[in-house]
């Protein structure tokens, strides 16, 4: 197994490095920005989903939609305008996927994965222990 120490030390970056150079993430990231504003949803790339979050409510371009529509949407909300759900990796080259929508969209909503529980150590340790426990019952019942 490889581990990348280079994802773990960052050497003073603050952000992910994507695209060109930091003009063709600036432009990549205005590009995720508007498409999620216009459509509510869109689909793409884990990181680049994760790192275009923080400025899902700062872009200047689309400012009726912004205040026209989200706006009201969002009054009562103090924060967390967004959800990011991970979706199956591309099947070209394996990249972790996710999509990111404003929450309260017309969009028929996404399933939310569910995470096999049952099969958890400490569910497995749990299920043994009352196994264990029924059958000393059943013992010392005969």
């Amino acid at each position: 197994m490889r581990l990348s120490v280079a994802a773990a030390i960052s050497h003073g970056r603050v952000f992910r490095r994507m695209g060109l150079g930091p003009e063709s993430r600036i432009h990549l990231l205005r590009n995720l920005l508007t498409g999620l504003v216009r459509h509510e949803r869109i689909e793409a790339p884990w990181a680049r989903v994760d790192e275009m979050r923080g400025y899902a409510e700062k872009e200047k371009d689309l400012i009726p939609k912004l205040f026209q529509v989200l706006a009201p949407r969002y009054k009562d909300q103090t924060g967390g305008y967004t959800r990011m759900l991970q979706i199956p990796n591309r099947s070209l080259d394996r990249a972790k996927m996710a999509v990111i929508e404003y929450k309260g969209n017309c969009l028929p909503p996404l399933p939310l994965p569910r995470r096999d529980s049952h099969l958890t150590l400490l569910n497995q340790l749990l299920q043994g222990l009352r196994q264990d426990l029924r059958q000393s019952q059943e013992a010392s019942n005969h």
